[in-house]
């Protein structure tokens, strides 16, 4: 008998408080084999994909949230979210198993419940890049530079409001990715600023990791430069 990878999580959700299910993968069948540049983790089985199922959709009211959104609801939200979600719902469920299509349309679903609840914006810069990553799946090149655009700004914001403090993101991390961002959407003196913070911060990081592909990317970018120059 074949185990299926895929199991139902009881979910309650966060804005309405209805119980309702969302499949999800058993991490013993994950099985990482690579990560890309920007922290996309590459699976050695492709259909194992856990990023599919990262959001979660309450059918009852459309809200959508992912395990980092906070509990915390301030005055008035509940009511915008009943105006300009819950009011144009159509009870869909997005609790089977997920096409890559229906991934990035809880993404997308999340980000508007993540604006409207005024989630943090590393909460939100996540998001944008999942969605980038998936579009990546898909061949779909320009619409994961558009994401990745949104995604870098979202950092820049999180690191000038400190979002990372309490999280598992560091500071270092956050730089790399506005870094490595900057780079993949061409905005290639911004990225070249950002990794240059990123190797000044060696001394106090405890990502050592991150500061080695920081300094072979700088050198990367710099030689691509040097030699564009010299045509």
């Amino acid at each position: 008998m074949e185990v299926s990878a895929t199991y139902a999580k009881k979910m309650d959700c966060k804005n309405c408080k209805e119980k309702f299910t969302t499949t999800k993968i058993l991490s013993r069948f994950v099985r990482v084999s690579k990560h890309e540049s920007d922290f996309k983790p590459v699976y050695s089985d492709s259909n194992v994909n856990p990023i599919l199922y990262n959001v979660a959709v309450c059918p009852n009211c459309g809200f959508a949230f992912t395990d980092e959104f906070s509990s915390y609801f301030a005055p008035g939200v509940k009511e915008e979210i009943a105006q300009k979600i819950t009011s144009l719902w159509s009870g869909r469920s997005f609790g089977d198993e997920r096409t890559i299509e229906e991934a990035i349309e809880t993404y997308k679903l999340a980000y508007i419940s993540a604006s409207l609840k005024k989630e943090k914006a590393l909460t939100m810069a996540g998001i944008m890049l999942r969605i980038a990553w998936l579009y990546d799946d898909m061949d779909d090149i320009d619409s994961g530079l558009r994401f990745r655009k949104v995604s870098r700004n979202l950092y820049t914001e999180a690191y000038s409001a400190g979002d990372h403090a309490g999280t598992q993101m560091s500071e270092t991390r956050v730089l790399y990715l506005m870094a490595e961002l900057s780079h993949q959407i061409g905005d290639k003196e911004e990225a070249i600023r950002n990794f240059s913070k990123v190797i000044e911060s060696q001394r106090t990081s405890t990502d050592p990791q991150i500061i080695k592909t920081a300094k072979e990317r700088w050198q990367e970018i710099r030689e691509q430069r040097e030699n564009s120059a010299s045509l």
